[in-house]
């Protein structure tokens, strides 16, 4: 009997396909590695020289080059596929509450401390646009791995806090601004070289309502800034739990109010500290990282900040994660969207390029659009921080800074969600499979969003600061008008911004996140008018703010025609 599948015959075989090869691999675009991710950004680039970094500009470029080399891409897939994992006892039963990671984490962490990325504008040696500059770095390795800048962003925004309690800081200066990553689970006087810090600010009962928190602390000794407590209580999400210290809320036996404690990982005489973890998280994203729920078992920590203000002390630092999550955000979209365009254009459907195709170009041009627009807020806001810190606090510094920055964290980590699902869709399948980073992307996507404050946290909050911030707030909005003057779509929004803030105060709050949103819609139009090529301003704010914003409704490729979509695609990503 014939077989069914008959072996085809040598001289039946296609000329130059080896025997029992169904397919050639075509049409397929290779990895995208090898090019300079600063350089190549053109918003980023400008905006490092304006805001007064170009000093810097050299090692971003380095280390632009080097965080798309093929090796340094695998670290991202490696640290997040190899987890941390806990160990809550040793062999022998004693309770040690170890962590152990892939060795991608520590290359990723010894990246970004060699960068400085974790304490650059408080070195020292820092000069004149050092946030600038690290904002900038930080947001190259951002689209390498987001993971691994949790424990950075803690660390860097615990400095200035710390820098307000000199005699703790004397002691620890000099490994919290050292370069050199220590992975050593050890005591600083052990030795170690370097200390990271988190934070543990939730429990269970209240979430973002901080002034929920039960944790009680007793004081050791004299009570007050300065002495020592003993802390009994959780926190539900304790992040990173490896970290060398922590910054954590509690209440004192005779204060009402929340006191903010530094709590070390090792007591002074070199055991460890009686916090306990109860279980890292399973989380949608940010699978390299560690977060976990913990228990003070009479844990000692020391009460940084006046007692009772734990919660004003602890917003200094949430003031630095939040310009983060913008950042971080910022750079999840960026690198969605240079994958986007190399797989569009290195992929052929219908007998054309995809980057050829009209509706696909619409779609990567209205990515572009956002991609820059976010850049250049981050960007200035980054400059303000600076700004308000050393100049005595400028009035409009201060308003970016206190007002904008909230509803720039809203805005561009809730667009990011949407914009890397569509930078996903280009890839077709190929985007649907953890093979690719487009999936990561998307995982991670949400968290900036959430941590630090969720997105109606944040719309209050720019209420909040709006109030608080009157001199500032308006001195700024006169500035925006100078330049809104020269667009009718920028003038009327910006009007209508003006109208909400100043409207009957009664209906602000449920009408918060609308204010948020055309803020910080605003505050890019602004920006974009000031700093980008007119064409390109002009379908930001067009589409954004003006008439075409009726026609491109909510989804991104909804262009109009008029625009030059090549062009911009072109301008965002011309490796």
């Amino acid at each position: 009997m014939p077989s069914s599948s008959p072996a085809q015959s040598d001289s039946a075989r296609p000329a130059g396909r080896p025997f029992g090869q169904t397919h050639e691999v075509t049409n397929q675009a290779e990895p995208l590695v090898g090019y300079d991710a600063f350089a190549f950004d053109h918003a980023l680039s400008a905006a490092v020289e304006r805001e007064g970094a170009q000093w810097h500009a050299e090692a971003l470029s380095r280390d632009g080059m080097a965080l798309t080399q093929p090796d340094v891409v695998a670290l991202a897939d490696l640290a997040n596929r190899h987890g941390p994992e806990l160990a809550t006892h040793s062999p022998r039963g004693e309770r040690i509450d170890a962590l152990e990671f892939h060795p991608a984490w520590h290359e990723l962490l010894r990246r970004l401390r060699h960068e400085g990325l974790h304490a650059l504008p408080f070195e020292p040696s820092a000069r004149a646009g050092a946030m600038a500059a690290r904002c900038a770095g930080y947001y190259l390795h951002g689209q390498l791995e987001s993971g691994s800048l949790c424990p950075i962003t803690m660390t860097f925004a615990s400095i200035p806090v710390l820098l307000n309690e000199p005699d703790l800081f004397a002691r620890l200066a000099r490994p919290l601004l050292s370069r050199e990553h220590d992975p050593r689970d050890i005591p600083l006087e052990a030795g170690k070289h370097s200390m990271m810090i988190g934070m543990g600010m939730t429990e269970k009962q209240g979430g973002s309502d901080v002034r929920s928190n039960r944790t009680r602390a007793h004081a050791l000794g004299a009570p007050g800034r300065g002495g020592a407590y003993r802390l009994i209580g959780h926190k539900w999400f304790f992040s990173a739990p490896q970290c060398d210290a922590h910054l954590v809320l509690a209440r004192t036996e005779d204060e009402g109010g929340l006191s903010c404690f530094f709590v070390p990982r090792f007591l002074p005489d070199g055991r460890k500290n009686a916090v306990q973890i109860q279980r890292l998280k399973d989380k949608l994203g940010n699978r390299s990282n560690a977060s976990s729920e913990v228990e003070f078992l009479d844990a000692y920590g020391v009460m940084i900040g006046e007692e009772g203000r734990g919660v004003p002390t602890i917003i200094e630092m949430a003031n630095y994660t939040r310009l983060d999550c913008v950042v971080g955000s910022a750079a999840l979209m960026r690198a969605a969207l240079v994958q986007a365009i190399h797989h569009a254009r290195r992929r052929t459907a219908f007998g054309a390029h995809l980057v050829d195709q009209p509706l696909m170009r619409n779609v990567l041009a209205d990515l572009a659009l956002e991609s820059e627009a976010a850049t250049v807020l981050f960007m200035r806001l980054a400059g303000a921080f600076e700004e308000s810190a050393t100049s005595g606090g400028a009035l409009q510094a201060r308003a970016w800074r206190r007002i904008v920055t909230p509803a720039a964290k809203f805005w561009v980590c809730k667009r990011a969600l949407e914009f890397t699902g569509e930078a996903m869709e280009v890839w077709g399948g190929n985007g649907y499979v953890e093979t690719g980073p487009m999936a990561r992307f998307y995982r991670e996507a949400p968290v900036n969003s959430i941590w630090e404050g969720s997105g109606n946290v944040m719309c209050l909050d720019v209420l909040r600061a709006f109030e608080r911030e009157q001199d500032a707030a308006h001195a700024l909005l006169d500035d925006w008008k100078t330049t809104a003057g020269a667009h009718p779509a920028l003038a009327g929004a910006l009007s209508s911004l003006v109208a909400m803030l100043t409207g009957d105060p009664a209906g602000r709050e449920a009408s918060a996140r609308r204010i948020a949103q055309q803020l910080a819609l605003c505050a890019q139009g602004v920006l974009m008018a000031q700093h980008a090529p007119q064409a390109v301003a002009d379908a930001f704010i067009e589409t954004r703010l003006g008439d075409a914003r009726g026609e491109t409704g909510r989804v991104y490729g909804t262009l109009p025609a008029r625009f030059d979509h090549a062009a911009i695609v072109t301008r965002a990503f011309s490796a």
